[in-house]
C-alpha cells in the first residue's frame, strides 16, 4: 500500500515492443524504476506510450499501457503521456534504461523547494563520461553537454511557459529543440549527478529501417534549421523538396 505521503512522480516511457528483445527491454526499464524507491516515499504513476499497436490490449505489468492511433513522433507521443497524467512532478523516458537507487528522490529534494528548478537532467554513467563531471559531485546548470534527453524531468508547470513540444520532431533534434526552448525562454536545466539512469544507448532506435531513419533523422534537421532561423523558408523548402526526391531516387 502508497502511503498518504509518498510524492507521485508521473513517469512516461515511449515503447517500441516490436520483437521480444525490445519488449524485455521495456519491461526491465519499468522493473528497474519500481525498485528504485521506496513506495512509502515516491509512487511512481507508470505510462507507457506503446508504438507496436499489434500488442494492443497488453498492458505492461504496473503500467497504464496507451496505444495512440497517431503515427509515431518522440514528441507527439511524449505529449499524449504529458496529456494522460497530472502529478506536478513528470519525468519522460525512453525504454532502454536502468533506474539506480534513489536516483528521483536525489532530484526532488532539490526541486521541490526551489520554484526556477523546472528541468532536471539525470546521470548516465556511460553518455555523461566525459571527464567533466562524474557521479556524486553536484548539480550542474547548463544545457547540450549536461542534458539527458533519454530521461529528464520536469514540474508540470513548464508547459505553462513552454507550451506543449514541438511535434513536428519525430525523433532526432527533439531534445535539441527543447533546449532551444528553455533557452529563449529564460529556464535552466541542471544536472544532478546522484540522480543516476544508465542509458544503454539506443537500443531501439538500432532497430529503424532506412525509411524510418530518413523520417526520424534527415528531415527533423531540416526544420530544426529553419526553425532556429538557420535557413530561410524557402530554404528549408528547397531542402526538404531535394532531399526527398533523393530518397526516392536512392530506393527505386
Amino acid at each position: 500500500m502508497v502511503s498518504n505521503t509518498a510524492i507521485s512522480v508521473d513517469i512516461i516511457i515511449l515503447s517500441y515492443a516490436k520483437n521480444e528483445a525490445l519488449k524485455k527491454l521495456t519491461e526491465q526499464t519499468i522493473s528497474s524504476c519500481l525498485a528504485s524507491e521506496d513506495p512509502n516515499e515516491i509512487n511512481f504513476n507508470i505510462v507507457v506510450i506503446e508504438s507496436n499497436r499489434a500488442l494492443n490490449p497488453y498492458q505492461f505489468d504496473n503500467t497504464t499501457t496507451i496505444y495512440p492511433e497517431k503515427k509515431f513522433g518522440f514528441h507527439r507521443y511524449l505529449n499524449i503521456g504529458v496529456k494522460h497524467t497530472s502529478n506536478e512532478y513528470v519525468c519522460l523516458c525512453n525504454n532502454d534504461l536502468i533506474f539506480h537507487k534513489n536516483w528521483a528522490s536525489n532530484i526532488l529534494t532539490s526541486m521541490k523547494d526551489d520554484e526556477s528548478f523546472l528541468s532536471a537532467s539525470t546521470f548516465c554513467p556511460i553518455m555523461h563520461n566525459n571527464g567533466n563531471f562524474g557521479e556524486n559531485t553536484g548539480i550542474f546548470d547548463g544545457y547540450e553537454s549536461l542534458f539527458s534527453g533519454w530521461c529528464f524531468m520536469v514540474k508540470r508547470q513548464i508547459f505553462e511557459k513552454i507550451g506543449i513540444l514541438d511535434e513536428k520532431f519525430e525523433f532526432w533534434y527533439a531534445d535539441a529543440d527543447f533546449l532551444k526552448t528553455l533557452r529563449a525562454n529564460g529556464i535552466k536545466n541542471f544536472l544532478v549527478t546522484n540522480a543516476v539512469v544508465t542509458h544503454l544507448n539506443a537500443v531501439t532506435s538500432k532497430s529503424l529501417t532506412r525509411k524510418e531513419r530518413f523520417a526520424f533523422t534527415l528531415l527533423p534537421q531540416l526544420y530544426f534549421n529553419y526553425k532556429w532561423k538557420r535557413d530561410s523558408y524557402l530554404k528549408y523548402k528547397f531542402k526538404l523538396l531535394y532531399f526527398n526526391l533523393m530518397y526516392l531516387l536512392r530506393i527505386n
